[in-house]
């Protein structure tokens, strides 16, 4: 049985074996942590509880009666009985949401003006040509500037002569009255139609002229839904041609850039571009600046509606003049919302607050992991177990499908249990594209803690970065990406934003909100796969970006993931300074290295030059038959600031045949530590080389990890795991197996008095420092290491 077990020892572990011991080693570490993990399983749940709580309570003061639709007892026969009635009439601002509305009132369609303290004045350094003088916007006389291009000059000027209307104003009396004039007004405009804010607030609404006249100011229409007497000014409308509609995209944007952002500042009325427009068909571009209506403050609130129907109709009406006189016109008599329904006013709030909590909730899982992989890369865990012949791909398969498994576990109780509590975010919105969206995004988030694993060598440092991390790009994404989306920018530069994991997490989290507040808002349903195809959705594009992310990030992470835990390469980063110092290190090491030996060559003793033969003699073979030979191996460490270099290990020649023991004697700085680091791989050799097992250290290290068992000068054990699971897991990787297994571990324990009082079924964090060292010894010996 031992000459099996010996035979079976001397093999390189298989990959089964290597993937069946990490990952019985793994279950019983997760079996001592369970509560840990119930505990991050459970943080959705909590926090679904939480937005459920929070949702209630809104939902319970808004069905208070002071949001409900108000009532009034009214005597409706003349009889004396009361009758109730409810609606608009009877409510206050707060209730009148709730009440039906049949009949909508019909407004007259404005243009949207800048305010008279913005509107486009001219500017030394602009190149913008027929601007006022800035002292009109003292005066509030500057007129509202309309900058138009197109392929024919002449047919554009034609057509913009006929923009403003010239007809007396003096029969202007009531709403119904002003459909046939060009208004106005510099009031945002409201998120439904059912309020015109423009005929309800303190400011005047504006007549466009092409010149304003003394007998076009003090007018007063009333307004017929209150009764109430509105202004009416004159503002002088000034056509401006430009050479293209690149250029009058830069002006419809300067005042926006150069004012202050969330008060809606902006210069230019409206743009036209009327391209190959002519006498037989008009074909114009209408530009208008959208971050007017940009509400940076209450992201999830929508927009106020864009005044456009006017500015298209009095275009439209240009050019039927231009064609056919005066007299020829398209009438747009008014706009009307359209009739509503009896509502019970709900704010949902975890939609509303959806798309940055829930990327918080995703993006937690992030710290997690790389806490998990840096914790074994600082106590050398991971080296240990590679020494012991594990090998990258099984620790990346194991890892990696645990990390899987948590994720989808912890994202489904999310989806699920929020769903249960009747969270609209996860309720409205088909499943399968959740489950394609988050399922895509914890693989690639779990790419990247490999990845990040490599740059961290403490736990703490790791934590800090990674949930500032996850805070930081939440806030970000949250004011970058929703701004972007709902100002209109350039599709292609949000696109570009979204390679960032975080932005592409908030804008499918935004995505999802956004129709579950449509379907809740609506009752049509939420996102759809059929949706994904509608051009506005931004879902499709994040599914690919996070999936070609994954794909190009996975070689990348396994290969930095290698190469730092190859023991003599830390991180990514001292790879690249590596090669980048490799000529310059060279020449130094050279150096360094004749002066060197020019110095001691005469103070060698005999036995020193030697042993320099013998190992010249056995390196002349093609099978040494030695267990290790080291030839003039060296390790030199550059000094810093303006201080030497200094050799920790000048040149060892050593041969040492199967059976030997040999011991290293030296004061503190000698080079011990050094040179065993240099020959279990943890340290690469400044120069000379080492083999052991005939196998090369400089490139070799994986098979000579199968023969040789390493006791580290510190401890490199799992806390939660005893001292038997230890033997046991090292045992597998050197392919012991059943009762071989069984009888390796007792014989180890036993070697070093580990076998009584219980101490092989205690966890580690119990043992003594004296039994953590014979712990480390019986790891080394278990497996009939030659080495």
């Amino acid at each position: 049985m031992e000459a099996s077990a010996a035979a079976a020892a001397s093999r390189p572990p298989s990959f089964a074996t290597q993937t069946n011991a990490l990952l019985r080693k793994n279950l019983i570490f997760q079996k001592r942590n369970g509560k840990a993990t119930i505990r991050l399983i459970l943080i959705p749940i909590f926090l679904c509880l939480l937005l459920s709580v929070l949702q209630r309570v809104i939902n319970n003061l808004l069905d208070q009666p002071r949001f409900r639709c108000g009532c009034k007892c009214v005597d409706a026969n003349g009889t004396g009985a009361c009758q109730n009635v409810c609606g608009i009439q009877y409510s206050t601002v707060d209730q009148a949401r709730s009440c039906p509305i049949q009949n909508p009132t019909e407004w007259p369609a404005l243009l949207q003006l800048p305010r008279p303290e913005y509107r486009a004045v001219h500017d030394p350094s602009s190149v913008f040509t027929g601007l006022p003088d800035a002292s009109c916007r003292k005066s509030e006389s500057c007129p509202a500037i309309v900058p138009f291009t197109g392929a024919n000059e002449t047919i554009s000027n034609a057509i913009m002569k006929n923009l403003f209307t010239s007809s007396t104003l003096s029969n202007l009396s009531h709403l119904a009255s002003v459909s046939n004039v060009l208004l106005g007004t510099d009031v945002r405009g409201a998120s439904t139609g059912f309020i015109e804010p423009a005929f309800v607030s303190d400011q005047p609404i504006y007549v466009i002229r092409p010149q304003c006249k003394s007998s076009d100011s003090d007018i007063l229409i009333t307004v017929d839904a209150t009764d109430d007497q509105k202004e009416i000014k004159c503002v002088q409308g000034l056509p401006l041609w430009r050479n293209s509609s690149t250029t009058i995209n830069e002006e419809t944007f300067q005042g926006y850039r150069n004012g202050k952002k969330g008060e809606g500042i902006y210069e230019i009325t409206m743009g036209y571009d009327f391209q190959e427009s002519n006498e037989k068909f008009l074909n114009v571009l209408a530009l208008y600046n959208s971050s007017y209506q940009n509400n940076s403050f209450i992201p999830t609130l929508p927009f106020g509606l864009r005044r456009v129907s006017r500015s298209l109709n009095v275009v439209s009406n240009a050019y039927l003049q231009f064609l056919l006189g005066p007299g020829a016109e398209m009438l747009l008599k008014f706009i009307k919302e359209m009739p509503k329904h009896s509502t019970r006013q709900a704010f949902e709030f975890s939609t509303a607050v959806g798309p940055l909590f829930f990327e918080w909730v995703v993006a937690l899982l992030f710290p997690v992991m790389l806490t998990y992989l840096v914790y074994e890369k600082q106590h050398k865990l991971r080296t240990m177990m590679k020494m012991h012949g594990l090998g990258d791909g099984p620790y990346w398969i194991i890892n990696y499908s645990y990390f899987l498994i948590l994720s989808t576990l912890y994202l489904v109780m999310f989806v699920l249990f929020g769903s249960l509590i009747g969270l609209n975010f996860f309720k409205m919105n088909d499943y399968s594209i959740q489950f394609v969206f988050f399922f895509s995004f914890i693989n690639l988030q779990i790419v990247l803690s490999f990845l990040a694993a490599t740059l961290f060598t403490k736990v703490n440092t790791a934590q800090a970065i990674a949930y500032v991390y996850i805070f930081g790009s939440g806030f970000m994404a949250g004011a970058l990406i929703h701004n972007f989306i709902e100002g209109e920018f350039p599709r292609h530069w949000i696109t570009v934003l979204e390679i960032i994991p975080a932005f592409s997490l908030y804008r499918g989290l935004y995505e999802l909100g956004q129709y579950a507040i449509r379907a809740s808002a609506t009752g049509y349903p939420g996102m759809r796969w059929g949706d994904l195809n509608d051009r506005n959705n931004g879902m499709k594009d994040v599914l690919i970006i996070i999936v070609l992310e994954w794909l190009v990030l996975l070689p990348i992470a396994y290969y930095f993931d290698h190469a730092s835990s190859a023991g003599h390469k830390s991180s990514p980063l001292s790879m690249i300074k590596c090669v980048l110092n490799k000529k310059a290190t060279s020449r130094r090491i050279n150096a360094n290295a004749i002066v060197n030996e020019d110095i001691h060559v005469e103070l060698e003793m005999i036995d020193i030059i030697k042993e320099r033969e013998v190992v010249d003699k056995i390196l002349q073979q093609r099978s040494s038959g030695y267990a290790i030979v080291c030839d003039d191996l060296k390790k030199l460490y550059h000094g810093k600031d303006g201080n030497p270099d200094k050799f920790a290990v000048r040149g060892v020649s050593l041969a040492l045949p199967y059976g030997e023991c040999l011991g290293i004697l030296g004061p503190n700085g000698a080079g011990k530590s050094s040179f065993i680091s240099m020959m279990i791989g943890l340290t690469k050799p400044t120069s000379g080389n080492a083999f052991v097992e005939d196998f090369n250290i400089q490139t070799d290290m994986e098979n000579i990890y199968n023969n040789m068992g390493v006791c580290p000068q510190n401890d490199m054990l799992w806390e939660m795991l005893t001292g038997r699971e230890h033997l046991q897991f090292y045992g597998r990787l050197k392919n012991l197996n059943g009762s071989s297994l069984d009888l390796a571990v007792e014989e180890s324990l036993r070697s070093v008095n580990l076998l009584h009082g219980g101490a092989p079924d205690k966890q580690v964090r119990t043992y003594s420092g004296g039994m953590q060292r014979r712990l480390s010894v019986a790891i080394s010996l278990i497996g009939d290491a030659k080495v």
